[in-house]
Parts: C-alpha cells; sequence; structure tokens
C-alpha cells in the first residue's frame, strides 16, 4: 500500500547494505568464464531498466546472477508467508524483483540480445558448468 513504512526490527539488520553488483557468485562465474576463454564487460548497461551482470557483447549474451533469496528461486526461494510488521512490503518487494528480472529480460531480447538467467545455488555448485553452458550458447536471432 502507498505510504507504508518499513520498520526496523533486529531480525532484518544482516539484510541491510548487502551488494547489488559483485556478489560472491558472480565473481565465481566471473572467474569460471574468463578461464574457459570468455571475454566479458560487468554491469553495461543495455537500456534504461536493464543492466545484465555479466555481458558477452561478441556473442550477444547478457547473463544475469539471480540470488535465490532475493529473487525467489524455486528450490531455495522464501517458501512461507511472510509474517511481523513488514510482511506486506516484503511480499511487494519479491513480486517486484520477479517483475523487473521479466521486463530486462525482454528488453534485452527485444535489443537482439540472448538472455541467460542462472541461480545463485547453480553458480555455487559448479560454476565451470555454467561458464561451460554460457560459452556453448547459441546468440539470439531475430
Amino acid at each position: 500500500m502507498a505510504g507504508e513504512r518499513w520498520v526496523s526490527t533486529t531480525e532484518g539488520h544482516h539484510l541491510a547494505g548487502r551488494r547489488k553488483a559483485g556478489t560472491a557468485p558472480e565473481l565465481k562465474l566471473r572467474r569460471a568464464i574468463h578461464a574457459a576463454g570468455g571475454r566479458f564487460r560487468v554491469q553495461r548497461r543495455l537500456a534504461p531498466g536493464c543492466t545484465p551482470d555479466i555481458v558477452l557483447p561478441r556473442r550477444r549474451l547478457a547473463v544475469f546472477v539471480d540470488g535465490c533469496f532475493w529473487h525467489g528461486c524455486p528450490e531455495h526461494g522464501r517458501k512461507k508467508a511472510w509474517t511481523g510488521p513488514n510482511a506486506d512490503l516484503w511480499a511487494q518487494k519479491m513480486r517486484r524483483n520477479q517483475e523487473r528480472d521479466a521486463h530486462s529480460t525482454a528488453i534485452a531480447e527485444a535489443l537482439g540480445w540472448t538472455v541467460m538467467r542462472f541461480w545463485e545455488c547453480q553458480i555455487n555448485s559448479d560454476p565451470a558448468i555454467v561458464a561451460g553452458q554460457i560459452l556453448a550458447a547459441e546468440p539470439f536471432r531475430h
């Protein structure tokens, strides 16, 4: 609801100041892509509302690394309803994150980029496999 304000709680202090770029999964993936011979750019803005985590310009690949918590991983994302004084705000925030993900994917694809999205857990499990999938991808064709 418009006008609602976040209530400070002790449970949420660990979430303050989280990185938006250069996260541990992104760094693992970047190292793996580089080790496999891929060359890329980081946080290159393709258009307003579309800034992939990793861009491989020659291949026209836009790679997004989605955190399991923040983007709602089906395996590791939140399964219970939100509780507490900020429950509605948390639900709205997570819904907006997913809507923004879909919007940024649509923008990149409309510009002729192949979009690849990976969960943080996929990268943490084996970054070399994910890097191989990225480098083996066929570019988007209209």
